[in-house]
């Protein structure tokens, strides 16, 4: 599939690029790239790109906005987005055309058209109603495939029909989502594309990105957002790699395929062994499984991606913890209590070696991280499930009456069922770790309920506020390519370059976050600065502002980057960056393979200042900067 994905649109003048790093490059408006167009919204905005206007490729994503309805047949944390974009070449109808040839031709993947179905843009007060695109739709083939061509061609609101921009401010526009039919009978009348039941999968969405999105001018009366037409008008796909496979081989779910299969099987291995049958009930042993494969496969794409992230309680290394501990909770629900991820690890690497080599290579880091993580999520579950029993054997609490005979408590409480109140709960969740998930499990089983309308609005609130926190974190950045992230795009080049000075060569850019307040900047080393390196570094940093170096940019091979020793990734297996790369040098201080865009001379920069250093993770430092 991937290889028929990038012949089709290579055969249409298409450059194959390879799949960034599932860590943003200085993108603070996410965590993960979750779409192929993260990595290229410079070029979206109008930066011109090394390989040309048209690219295709299968990028790595990450998404846990829909964690919840991971286990449900077709979502997941972790996929590939096969993608083809035109950056300001052509629009809607050759995009359209593109798709309904790959789709539906048995040159290639040889769907019956009346298995397909559309939607298009309804419009608003921000963009006008899409019915350019509802009418190539027709000429192309969905409009003569019914009596009532309305009837395969949707129009929804931008709810439904509008990708981006990736944060809060950036590229974007209304798209055309084209879904498969799995054969399923309607829920009721009013079933159609959008509806969840099941019946319709979304396989490929077209963007048509010919807007920005950003902040109305703060002189203006009206506070808020605006649309404004880009200067190039792009086209941005993705097609779900795991969906389409399902789809063209008669599956139900994404986890029949190739890519679970060996993961399930393991899960349902080891689940077999277990002697005590007195588990859940098996949708849920399915529900379970899936969850466990989905996220330790996304644990080990990013343990294992070529800026590999560790545990944390901070930014990915956060999201990712929750994964692996939400996939250990699962095994233990499913009464697997050995050690169990490392073993799921090894095939999930298993299944990607060949295709991203990075996995391989980062094995032990991987092992490494993922074994200390499990053995201490379940020192935490036993943590909580002793303070769990206290909260409900005192009868102080005041919602047991008055036994600690536990089996007199079960029976009481058979008669009388009891309310756990959603502040334990929440103070067992926050405090301990512990999974509301086996609070509510562990509550029916001793006959107690829990007030979850009490539970949510204090987890609600909890929420809103991290939400808060986040949102000040990753407001602005680079997306808004306005003057000031510029600048601090620039300075995280002399920093880097200063950092391998002071430190040594081992340092390796780990990250990178812009925002029109500071810069900050992950890098690999091992161990805490010195206030002498800290100084020494602002010093080289403000030497190269004063020196008023030029920056540059030329376009070479990765191969000739890497000869006149510019900083890069090397070694992936379609080449990290391609067959062309931007290179932009600092005067002879500093040479890095970047996307851009940059300042035209350092002199521009001001003072540059280093407000904290501080850890990450094991082998990762963190360093906040200001330019004043």
């Amino acid at each position: 599939m991937r290889k028929k994905f990038l012949a089709f649109f290579e055969a249409k003048g298409h450059k194959v690029i390879p799949s960034a790093s599932l860590i943003p490059e200085n993108d603070p408006t996410v965590l993960f790239t979750t779409a192929g167009m993260h990595p290229l919204v410079p070029y979206l905005l109008g930066e011109k790109h090394p390989q040309g206007a048209r690219l295709v490729n299968v990028q790595k994503c990450v998404r846990t906005g829909d964690i919840e309805s991971v286990g449900d047949p077709w979502h997941l944390t972790f996929f590939e987005m096969l993608g083809n974009w035109s950056l300001g070449d052509y629009f809607k109808k050759e995009a359209i055309e593109m798709a309904w040839e790959f789709l539906t031709s048995k040159k290639w993947l040889g769907i019956d058209p009346k298995c397909l179905s559309v939607s298009v843009f309804a419009g608003d007060c921000d963009a006008p109603r899409d019915s350019e695109a509802a009418n190539i739709w027709k000429k192309v083939g969905i409009g003569t495939l019914s009596v009532l061509p309305e009837k395969r061609i949707y129009f929804y609101p931008k709810s439904e029909n509008w990708w981006g921009p990736a944060g809060e401010i950036g590229p974007c526009g209304p798209d055309t989502e084209i879904f498969f039919d799995t054969g399923k009978d309607k829920c009721g009348e009013q079933c159609e594309p959008r509806c969840k039941c099941g019946k319709y999968v979304e396989i490929w969405n077209l963007v048509f990105m010919e807007y920005n999105k950003r902040i109305k001018n703060q002189e203006s009366r009206i506070k808020g957002y605006e649309y404004v037409p880009l200067g190039q008008k792009n086209v941005d796909t993705g097609m779900g790699l795991e969906r389409t496979v399902a789809i063209l081989n008669g599956y139900t779910s994404v986890y029949e395929t190739d890519l679970f299969a060996p993961i399930i099987d393991k899960i349902k291995n080891q689940k077999s062994k277990i002697k005590n049958t007195n588990q859940n009930s098996k949708i849920n042993e399915i529900k379970a499984s899936r969850i466990i494969a989905d996220h330790i496969k996304a644990a080990v794409m990013i343990l294992g991606d070529e800026k590999g992230i560790a545990p944390s309680n901070k930014d990915q290394g956060y999201v990712l913890r929750r994964l692996i501990r939400r996939a250990v909770l699962y095994t233990d629900r499913l009464g697997i209590k050995q050690d169990f991820m490392s073993e799921l690890a090894d095939s999930v690497i298993k299944i990607y070696q060949d295709i991203y080599p990075a996995l391989e290579q980062n094995r032990d880091f991987v092992q490494e991280n993922l074994g200390k993580e499990e053995k201490k999520f379940k020192q935490t579950l036993k943590r909580g499930s002793k303070e769990f029993k206290k909260w409900y054997t005192k009868p102080e609490v005041g919602w047991i009456a008055s036994t600690k005979d536990l089996q007199k408590l079960e029976e009481k409480a058979k008669k009388s069922p009891k309310i756990i109140p959603g502040d334990v709960a929440f103070r067992l969740y926050t405090t301990y770790g512990f999974p509301v998930e086996l609070i509510k499990e562990i509550a029916t089983e001793k006959g107690l309920q829990v007030d979850e309308k009490s539970f949510r609005e204090k987890f609600k609130k909890h929420q809103e506020l991290s939400r808060t926190a986040s949102a000040g974190m990753f407001k602005g950045g680079l997306a808004d390519a306005s003057e000031t992230t510029i600048k601090y795009h620039t300075a995280t080049h002399l920093l880097q370059a200063a950092l391998r000075q002071v430190l040594g060569k081992h340092v390796e850019q780990r990250g990178s976050n812009i925002t029109p307040e500071r810069l900050r900047f992950d890098f690999s080393h091992p161990c805490a600065m010195t206030a002498e390196r800290i100084k020494k570094v602002e010093e080289i940093v403000n030497q190269k502002i004063q020196e008023k170096l030029p920056v540059t940019c030329t376009e070479m091979t990765p191969d000739e980057a890497k000869g006149q020793g510019a900083i890069g990734l090397f070694g992936h297996k379609y080449g990290e960056y391609g067959d062309r790369v931007k290179v932009y040098s600092i005067g002879n201080f500093s040479k890095e393979i970047c996307g851009g865009p940059h300042i035209k001379n350092t002199g521009e920069l001001g003072e540059f200042e280093i407000i904290k250093e501080e850890a990450v993770s094991a082998g990762v430092r963190r360093i906040k900067a200001v330019l004043k």
